[in-house]
């Protein structure tokens, strides 16, 4: 049976995605760092409890985080409790079998006049299965509590985890054949090649493989670079020389691909280069570009396609047309923002209106410290042109352009990068 808490005294903490944070008791703020965030929640929980221990009772504690907040009970001999489970649950009453009643406007009428309900087959027992039992948390505050438990104490999860459990099952819906998701910006340094690595990353690792990162720049892009490297140099038009190889259904293997895309370790995609000999004269135009769409489609589920600057180029034009799902991205600027404004202009004066209502913004900050005027401004117009608008946050790991490293993001990074994945699956 839990004690009764008292409202004294008074105790907050919070947990930063530093790995540091602070508890506050009565007033006096002490500082606490760990290892990582749980080793900081941890520590949290033991000087709460120390004080629980000297009051001789247990002490209510509000928690805050990235994944929201969290009130508990802290008990003297370290028991933890979710307060905010405690007395939600409600008795459900079903009725009996028999009980059961056919709607009126389900029963048919036989030839001796008596109504009866329709046949039920398979697909309606199927159909009637109750949903999947939600899992124990397993972060935040309430995934410690469980821990330090034993599972003894299971709290429900946040509203936060299951936006993050709802936002993965999104990204792994089953696909009506291969879809290709195109990134746009008419200006350079419009975090066009990150936004393009970062989906393809999160496709990738929660769908296991078959996503492909695709640099389609007339000349020279900078995907490859910032990719991780193989042991080939190889790029779209060493596949373009070589692609009737692969247009043999019969013999073509997905292996053979392995020469000419570059494969992303545990992030599970792959990219494709542009041209990256200084000296070449090649370009892809629209031809080629249909050329390796159509091959590359039998091997990869999800094509994410990084565009150049031009939009008059034949085979920007050739990726808007073959593209399922456009995402337009913009830095937080004033400047690359106009770009990305115009860019829908000139779209709908082409007659892609469809397009882009259907296209999901994404604003990355460029810095730590955002004007949130513009932020509004910004949210304002792109939410009335197209289906979503997402942010995402600075990263210091991303500032150098070197090679992706996703484990290297911030969490806040990487769950912001899964939103946007997610709303451009629910276009797919």
């Amino acid at each position: 049976m839990t004690d009764t808490v008292p409202t004294f005294p008074r105790i907050e903490a919070t947990v930063l995605p530093d790995a540091t944070g602070t508890v506050v008791i009565n007033g006096n703020v002490q500082p606490v760092a760990g290892a990582d965030d749980q080793a900081v929640r941890e520590a949290i929980l033991e000087r709460v409890a120390s004080t629980a221990r000297e009051v001789g009772r247990a002490v209510r504690l509000t928690t805050r985080d990235a994944l929201g907040e969290q009130l508990l009970a802290v008990h003297p001999d370290g028991r933890v409790e979710a307060l905010s489970d405690i007395d939600r649950t409600a008795a459900v009453i079903s009725p009996p079998p028999n009980a059961v009643e056919t709607p009126a406007s389900e029963l048919k009428l036989t030839q001796t006049g008596v109504t009866a309900p329709p046949r039920a087959t398979l697909n309606d027992f199927l159909q009637s299965r109750p949903p999947a039992p939600v899992g124990p948390a397993t972060t935040g505050w309430q995934g410690t509590v469980r821990r330090l438990t034993g599972g003894l104490v299971s709290p429900k999860p946040s509203a936060s985890e299951l936006g993050h459990r709802n936002a993965i099952e999104r990204v792994q819906r089953s696909l009506r054949g291969p879809r290709t998701v195109v990134v746009i910006n008419p200006k350079g340094g419009a975090h066009k090649t990150t936004a393009t690595l970062l989906l393809a990353a999160t496709f990738g690792t929660h769908r296991g493989g078959s996503t492909l990162a695709w640099d389609n720049n007339e000349t020279r892009g900078t995907l490859g670079w910032r990719a991780q490297p193989a042991r080939h140099q190889n790029t779209a038009v060493d596949l373009l020389r070589d692609l009737s190889r692969f247009n043999d259904v019969r013999n073509a293997q997905l292996g053979d691909l392995d020469n000419y895309v570059r494969a992303q370790g545990s992030t599970q995609f792959d990219v494709l280069a542009s041209d990256e000999d200084a000296a070449a004269s090649s370009t892809i135009d629209a031809s080629a570009f249909t050329e390796l769409h159509h091959t590359l489609s039998r091997f990869y589920r999800v094509i994410v396609v990084d565009t150049g600057n031009n939009m008059r180029a034949s085979n920007w034009e050739a990726a808007l047309n073959a593209a399922d799902q456009l995402v337009i991205v913009s830095t937080i600027r004033e400047d690359t923002a106009a770009s990305a404004a115009w860019l829908v202009d000139a779209l709908y004066e082409k007659g892609h209106e469809q397009k882009v209502r259907e296209a999901v913004t994404v604003l990355a900050s460029p810095s730590k410290v955002s004007d949130p005027e513009l932020n509004r401004r910004l949210d304002q117009h792109f939410r009335s042109q197209t289906r979503a608008v997402h942010y995402v946050p600075h990263d210091d790991a991303l500032v150098d352009g070197g090679t992706l490293n996703f484990d290297a993001l911030a969490p806040s990074t990487r769950e912001a990068w899964l939103q946007v994945t997610a709303s451009v699956a629910d276009g797919l």
